[in-house]
């Protein structure tokens, strides 16, 4: 039981370490990881796309049903939500 514990513990050490050290990422150190990644595991995900793609199209058609209700309740009760595509602009 005590190795459990003790293994339980490093863990959490481990853990700790790998959070610190993505914190202490770039943004541009960030983006070349997640690149490599992707790159090294391209291939395995197109592969195996069709054993998912009924799930993401049925993700997707929920998603575009909900919105579509979203859309008929806000024009039922004259609210509309906008999402500019520039940020806004601050005095200063």
């Amino acid at each position: 039981m005590r190795e459990l514990k003790a293994l339980r513990e490093g863990w959490d050490l481990v853990v700790m370490e790998e959070t610190r050290l993505l914190r202490a990422l770039s943004v541009h150190e960030s983006m070349r990881d997640l690149l490599r990644l992707q790159e090294t595991v391209e291939p395995q995900l197109q592969q195996t796309a069709h054993l998912f793609a009924p799930n993401r199209w049925a993700a997707l058609a929920e998603l575009q049903s909900r919105l579509r209700r979203l859309a008929e309740w806000q024009a039922q009760n004259g609210q509309s939500v906008h999402i500019d595509s520039e940020p806004p602009k601050t005095s200063g």
